[in-house]
């Protein structure tokens, strides 16, 4: 049975062990993190994403987390409607919705369906070899503990707190016919492979998001720009919401109390914006700067490695593709696999390029400082809203009416992609 190893234990590097899992590889899936924390608080999984995700049975269960209701879209600081539409609008169009949900949910549905045999902790990869599949791994030490579990190889486990007999220990070398680098953002595996290609550029933007107890105020699914500034609002669930808010900042600025500093900038905004601050706890909202892939890679794979998700094409956050685009590449990528990567490459190379275009543009948008601009976006985006009313969705129509290729194997194990 030919073997694949997974860099990474995100949401693109599971997906991906799973989906090729399924097309008949022998899959590990290589983490360097002693668990899976719950990082990132929630995200969207669009249209285009269900589709994905119903390749290997888990859109379903993803859509049953669903919490979208009524009219949903952007607004101005002061609550006036800019652009909209509903639910009931979207499913017309493209048969389904978006759910937002908590990203450690996402996750332990992908470690359910990978398999905790499958999920090696504590491993972190220090060289690959693209010609040959060979990489180098280091280890912790197996009795590690961690909280307030031990990390063995016995008994039941959560697969936050799982790690292998065979990941544990000194570390080693395993020889892989497909890699796949799903390391993120400041992927090392591009950078090796890729050694000329600029590094990922700051967009001068930084990032909050966080979790709160559900306000005593209704709370729709919606985000609002001001001058240079986005907060955006989702009930996830009966009692919970998630909230992230953008302004600009220099890179690497921090605060010591960052509610406070939302508060500053946004707690005049319209309701439930302050209601949602005044409940977040200052320890627990994450803060992060922005980056993205300025310029495309020349390939999404060398020789026998594959790049999935942020570690092939960064992106800012405006379009909530993140997850989406990494979850399209990991079932592409396992779809067409069995044979020359060059056509991975092909599938998924211009496609996201477009998506990380895409969402830069809308990103410098909101960027917008100056009052008369401001002024001038907001007054574009209702009178087009008001003109063509279903603009909003229209606009998405390339990227949320992607559909997953047709399988192409023979019914044959897989084999070493040329």
């Amino acid at each position: 049975m030919a073997k694949a190893v997974v860099i990474g234990g995100g949401i693109g590097g599971l997906t991906a062990g799973i989906a090729l899992h399924r097309e008949g590889w022998e899959v590990s899936v290589l983490e360097r993190a002693p668990k899976l924390e719950p990082v990132g608080s929630g995200l969207a999984i669009a249209v285009n994403g269900l589709r994905a995700l119903d390749t290997l049975g888990l859109g379903d269960a993803v859509r049953g987390l669903s919490r979208v209701q009524g009219q949903a879209g952007i607004r101005a600081a002061g609550g006036r409607w800019l652009t909209h539409t509903t639910e009931d609008t979207a499913r017309r169009r493209y048969g389904d919705s978006v759910v937002v949900l908590l990203r450690a949910t996402l996750v332990d549905l992908l470690v359910d369906a990978l398999g905790l045999e499958r999920l090696r902790l504590n491993t972190t990869v220090t060289a690959v070899d693209a010609t040959t599949g060979d990489i180098h791994t280091t280890t912790t030490d197996p009795g590690t503990t961690i909280g307030d579990v031990r990390l063995t190889t016995t008994g039941p486990q959560k697969a936050a707190d799982l790690v292998s007999q065979e990941a544990a220990g000194d570390g080693g070398r395993l020889r892989a016919d497909l890699v796949v680098a799903a390391d993120g953002v400041n992927s090392a595996v591009r950078a090796a492979l890729f050694p000329g290609h600029p590094a990922p550029a700051y967009a001068g933007v930084t990032a909050w998001r966080g979790l709160v107890p559900r306000p005593d105020v209704p709370v729709r699914s919606a985000e609002s720009w001001g001058r240079g500034t986005v907060f955006g609002a989702h009930p996830i669930s009966d009692d919970l919401v998630y909230f992230y808010a953008t302004d600009l900042s220099p890179a690497g600025a921090a605060h010591g109390d960052e509610r406070a500093e939302l508060l500053r900038r946004f707690g005049g905004w319209h309701q439930p914006i302050p209601a949602v601050l005044r409940a977040a706890d200052p320890a627990r909202i994450i803060r992060n700067d922005l980056f993205y892939l300025r310029e495309p890679l020349p390939a999404m794979h060398v020789g026998r490695v594959a790049l999935v998700g942020d570690a092939a094409h960064p992106m800012t956050p405006n379009l909530g593709q993140g997850a989406c685009q990494a979850i399209e590449d990991a079932v592409v990528l396992a779809r067409l696999a069995n044979g020359d990567l060059a056509a991975y490459t092909e599938a998924r190379l211009r496609r996201t390029a477009e998506v990380v275009r895409r969402s830069m543009s809308i990103c410098t948008m909101t960027k917008l400082r100056n009052p008369v601009a401001v002024a001038l976006r907001d007054s574009g985006m209702s009178l087009a809203t008001r003109l063509m009313p279903d603009l909003m969705l229209r606009s998405m129509d390339g990227i949320l009416g992607w559909r997953p290729p047709p399988r192409t194997g023979n019914g044959q194990e897989p084999a070493a992609p040329a």
